[in-house]
């Protein structure tokens, strides 16, 4: 049965006024105070009642609770056991959750009961709601602008192991025949018993495990056959048509080898292509076949990450400004992050966290994007990719038109004439003026039959306009902000553990990725309501107007007698009594007036 608790009505007494006001108001400065007042009541929980029956069953966790503790789990990088201690004994968890309850049913959550819950929000995608919803309300409190945003990657690794060659055969083939035995145990009779002897054996993984590095290449080759055999014997067979771990040996089988016909005429030959031929999106490990391979960064997955900036160098002001994570996706570790900027695009403008200008680096600039980005109302802050011209004088040099035009040459001269064909642009100048030109040999135009050429597209046009801006001090003054990008991988990395996971597969990455980014919003938006506190609050502690001006009355009641005491005992009960007050640095002179 479905359990959700009204966390929207107060309460008539408070259940929190055991903390004190001291407690209360570290917990209210938090993100305790922040999550319970912001974030609670606007999970999107109706996306996960489904699961459940309202007239049937047991009674479910309360739903609030349970999907803030796969959140919070994530936030703070816990693994299940230490989240259930959290949820149980911990007072800010409690704050935060609006749990004043201290009995099981309130406060205790079962490791299975946690791992279900995470593998519902997992397979409904209900990871994307809850950074979409967290990033939307705090965007809203704390007024978030997104007109200047930056965007980057990260590169991170799931709980896998990375292997070699020789011992990815070995896995792969080891797992296949494992299962094989399990579920259809009359079918590895079939197979020859010094194949299965080899990779299911007590001293099978030693073995391939200590192979020398002379030997390695003909391990390998046997392998390859070994897999070929099994390929062959089993890939027409209803019983292995349906097993994850056949299509695992499937897909090794053809990204890894080629058959090649014996020379002799004999049965085809299984080999082993060169590891330079092999695509970065192979198998890497049988236990994460989402994982892909990357040359600069290695295995793992790729996390795009969008987020806001403030062009400040103000200590105080940063420390009060939101910057907050817009954006999240995960790839595969193959894919280049120049097809991450539309998609990230795409969806800042469906939540109206769009930006103006977005920095990025030269990988996400290429001049499709550019182009791409433009036709949204955004300009993309990022240097062109390629090799400029090693001549002094480039096409942007010469005096063009908004539309391309040539009107005349870096040195002045007009072109006798100019041709443009579907974006094609060609630029004829006279053969006699440009001999007598003293930078001719600096000029990019080239000798025709009759006079000199200048041809040029429009994208190189507008790579040529993009390499001379790139060279002033305005471009270097926005594009300077980019850097702040490696700084909240830092933060994700440190806080949250992003770069190194518990988890295997494309899905429990992602839901680790968006979870963990949104922990870093509500920690940032944290920090940025303590700053903003801090700074109106004077220096020096503070009694409340209404105590200071209850302990004068009572004490000057007290040893004053006459006037001066009725006065004040008329003060205390007057509503027109205001005691402004003004803490100095020694905390002792206090000033006070009467109004009434």
């Amino acid at each position: 049965m479905i359990r959700v608790e009204d966390r929207k009505t107060g309460y008539l007494i408070d259940p929190w006024r055991h903390l004190g006001p001291r407690r209360r108001k570290l917990l209210d400065e938090s993100w305790a105070g922040l999550y319970r007042e912001h974030i609670l009541n606007h999970l999107p929980i109706d996306k996960l009642v489904r699961h459940f029956r309202a007239d049937f069953g047991r009674p479910t966790k309360e739903l609030h609770t349970a999907l803030s503790a796969v959140f919070l789990q994530q936030m703070f990088d816990l693994t299940d056991e230490e989240t259930v201690r959290e949820l149980a004994f911990n007072q800010s968890w409690h704050y935060a959750l609006d749990i004043p309850g201290e009995t099981d049913e309130d406060k205790y959550l079962s490791p299975k009961t946690l791992w279900t819950l995470r593998k519902l929000v997992t397979d409904d995608n209900l990871d994307g709601a809850l950074f979409e919803e967290i990033t939307a309300r705090l965007a809203k409190v704390f007024s978030v602008k997104t007109d200047l945003q930056r965007l980057d990657s990260v590169h991170v690794k799931s709980n896998m192991r990375r292997l070699g060659r020789l011992k990815l055969f070995q896995n792969v083939i080891r797992k296949f025949l494992t299962n094989l035995r399990r579920h259809h145990p009359a079918l590895p009779a079939e197979l020859d018993v010094g194949l299965t002897e080899r990779y299911l054996s007590d001293r099978a993984p030693g073995c391939f495990s200590m192979v020398k590095p002379s030997e390695a290449q003909a391990k390998l080759a046997e392998a390859a056959a070994d897999l070929g055999v099994l390929v062959e014997h089993f890939c027409g067979r209803a019983e292995t048509k349906k097993m994850s771990s056949f299509r695992l040996l499937l897909r090794l089988f053809y990204e890894q080898c080629a058959v090649r016909q014996a020379e002799d005429g004999g049965a085809p030959v299984v080999e082993v292509i060169p590891s330079k031929e092999v695509a970065s999106d192979s198998l890497q490990n049988p236990s994460d076949p989402d994982a892909a391979y990357s040359g600069h960064k290695g295995q793992g997955y790729s996390a795009q990450v969008m987020e806001t900036y403030t062009e400040t160098e103000d200590d105080q002001e940063q420390a009060e400004t939101l910057n907050l994570i817009t954006h999240v996706e995960v790839t595969p570790a193959c894919v280049g992050d120049g097809a991450a900027l539309i998609p990230a695009l795409d969806s800042a403008m469906e939540r109206d966290l769009a930006p103006t200008q977005l920095t990025a680096d030269s990988l996400y600039g290429s001049d499709e994007n550019c182009v791409a980005a433009a036709k949204q109302n955004v300009e993309v802050v990022s240097p062109a990719m390629g090799k400029e011209s090693e001549k002094e004088l480039s096409l942007a040099d010469f005096e063009m038109t908004d539309a391309g035009e040539v009107m005349a040459c870096p040195a002045g001269h007009a072109p006798e004439q100019c041709m443009n064909r579907s974006g094609r642009h060609i630029v004829h100048f006279a053969m006699a003026v440009c001999l007598a030109c003293p930078h001719l040999s600096e000029c990019p135009v080239k000798r025709g039959k009759n006079r000199y050429e200048l041809r040029f597209n429009d994208k190189q046009l507008r790579l040529a306009r993009r390499r001379r801006a790139e060279r002033g001090a305005a471009f270097r003054e926005k594009y300077r902000w980019r850097a702040g990008a490696e700084a909240t991988m830092s933060e994700l990395d440190r806080k949250t553990g992003l770069k190194h996971l518990r988890v295997r597969g494309q899905p429990a990455v992602r839901l680790c990725a968006k979870l963990k980014a949104a922990g870093v919003n509500i920690l940032r938006a944290a920090r940025a309501y303590a700053a903003r506190l801090a700074k109106t609050r004077p220096n020096g502690p503070q009694t409340p107007p209404d105590r200071l001006l209850g302990r004068i009355c009572s004490a000057m009641q007290g040893h004053c007698g006459g006037i001066w005491g009725r006065i004040c005992s008329l003060a205390r009960r007057s509503a027109d009594f205001v005691v402004p007050h003004r803490s100095e640095r020694d905390g002792r002179r206090i000033s006070f007036a009467c109004a009434a």
